[in-house]
């Protein structure tokens, strides 16, 4: 009795058996390889997060609108705060299911095939996505994450948890990257150049000390340290920054894309009026003339109008973005040279380095202004100014200021620099529904508490009420 009991599991295990293996060769696609390819993942993951970061929905539609960079001249709700629950679901959708899924595969590549780079690199692009979510959620799913034959509901990390875990990962890929190892392909960034790649790597490292500086300053401290014991350099020159170039249609940069469709935007009134009382060269870069001859040829749009104030002010008497913003190959900046400096000139500002603060800020301006073309004449006369002099007694009002200024079109991480250094200061049109408040923070996608319900309600518990004026870990007042 038990040998038959035994003879008819084995001859079902083989059909099972029989069945997968049939069912294997029925879903293989004829026409796609069945081993990935780093290249082609590491490509797809840069320029896939890249428009996620640069789109309409993270960028043009909201964080750029909360940093008052930008304005809506119709279809105003955004501009005036009025969101649901499925407004922000396209930079965690984007990030978990394609880019940090597939930046995990090229890790996963790169180990299995002895190529240390392919893992540096794609630990560099994880931890600044990462870095995207947790800025703009606060808790969020790490170390659980883009596991899915592990994790189907990843439970979500608490902020300072993720933001040691992306700076351990960070130091772990600048200890593998190897400018002399084996190269690697599909680097839409740096063309392969590895030497820049740590760089980058380390660039962010300072980011994020600096992000976490108000509530762990030992561990800011500490990171910096690090950096320096391993003689790690950062981002030296523009030449050096991480950015995406664009090409033309249909693979052109998303604000261009935006702009061939539609004219829902406009350049801040704050803004433009910021850069008139500076005497700023980087206004005819920011901002176009009106198309209708105004006396002051650049005239920026009040934000939080009304959709009938907005049409008011019309189309053509207010200045859309400047034309090197709207041109296709326009590229996606996700680290600056000029950003690096202020990093540098805030941590010798907080006492984390011995360099000189005053010197790497004014260094920042005009790696900036360099940036967009413009002359050492110009730059001169534009940091003799005294309503530009660096002031050591307020360092974040000078850094904080100057860095918006620099970070334009960058709606994300100038959101997350304004949050931290609570410059420059912003008022919220009456017209908002936060009463006088700006957003903090993005509000979870809806679909989080049906698909990962336990998970969402465990980090709401933990972090706060899901709301947008709910403030993150790293934002202190």
């Amino acid at each position: 009795m038990k040998n038959n009991i035994l003879y008819t599991f084995i001859l079902l295990s083989l059909v099972a058996a029989s069945c997968r293996k049939e069912l294997d060769d029925v879903n293989i696609n004829p026409n796609a390889t069945e081993n990935a390819q780093p290249d082609y993942l590491l490509t797809a993951a840069i320029k896939n997060t890249a428009d996620a970061y640069w789109g309409t929905t993270n960028n043009m539609n909201s964080s750029l609108l909360f940093v008052q960079q930008w304005a809506k001249v119709q279809y105003t709700e955004e501009d005036r705060f009025i969101y649901s629950n499925s407004s922000f679901t396209s930079l965690w959708s984007t990030l978990y299911s394609t880019s940090i899924t597939g930046l995990n595969k090229v890790i996963e590549i790169g180990n299995t095939t002895n190529n240390p780079n392919y893992r540096g690199v794609a630990l560099t692009l994880r931890s600044w996505s990462f870095l995207l979510l947790t800025d703009a959620y606060g808790d969020v799913p790490y170390s659980q994450a883009g596991k899915i034959n592990e994790f189907i509901t990843p439970a979500y990390d608490k902020q300072k948890d993720v933001y040691y875990g992306i700076l351990e990962d960070l130091k772990t890929a600048n200890s593998v990257l190897n400018p002399a190892g084996t190269a690697i392909s599909g680097d839409i960034i740096y063309n392969g150049d590895i030497a820049k790649w740590k760089k980058f790597a380390n660039s962010l490292r300072l980011r994020v000390a600096l992000r976490i500086a108000d509530r762990e300053p030992a561990k800011a401290q500490q990171v910096l340290d690090k950096i320096k014991s391993e003689g790690g350099s950062y981002i030296s020159a523009n030449a050096d920054i991480a950015q995406l170039i664009y090409q033309v249609s249909p693979q052109q940069n998303p604000v261009s894309a935006q702009f061939d469709t539609r004219d829902d935007y406009r350049i801040s009134k704050t803004i433009v009026d910021k850069l008139f009382s500076l005497s700023d060269p980087r206004l005819p870069v920011y901002a176009s003339k009106t198309q209708t001859a105004t006396p002051e040829e650049y005239v920026g749009l009040p934000n939080g109008l009304t959709n009938s104030e907005a049409s008011n002010f019309g189309f053509a008497k207010t200045s859309r973005p400047g034309a090197y913003f709207l041109t296709p190959q326009s590229p996606a900046v996700i680290f600056s040279y000029a950003e690096l400096l202020f990093d540098r000139a805030e941590a010798a500002a907080r006492g984390l380095t011995a360099e000189n603060a005053a010197d790497l800020y004014n260094q920042g301006i005009a790696a900036s202004l360099k940036q967009f073309g413009i002359s050492d004449a110009l730059i001169a006369n534009y940091t003799a100014q005294r309503a530009v002099q660096y002031d050591p007694s307020n360092y974040k009002k000078s850094i904080g200021e100057q860095k918006w200024l620099a970070l334009f079109g960058q709606g994300l991480e100038a959101w997350a620099e304004r949050r931290r250094l609570d410059y420059p200061e912003l008022t919220a049109s009456a017209n908002t529904v936060l009463n006088g408040q700006i957003p903090v923070r993005f509000i979870y996608p809806g679909t989080e508490q049906s698909l990962n319900g336990q998970s969402y309600r465990n980090a709401v518990a933990s972090q706060g009420t899901d709301l947008l004026t709910t403030r993150l870990w790293f934002d202190v007042k």
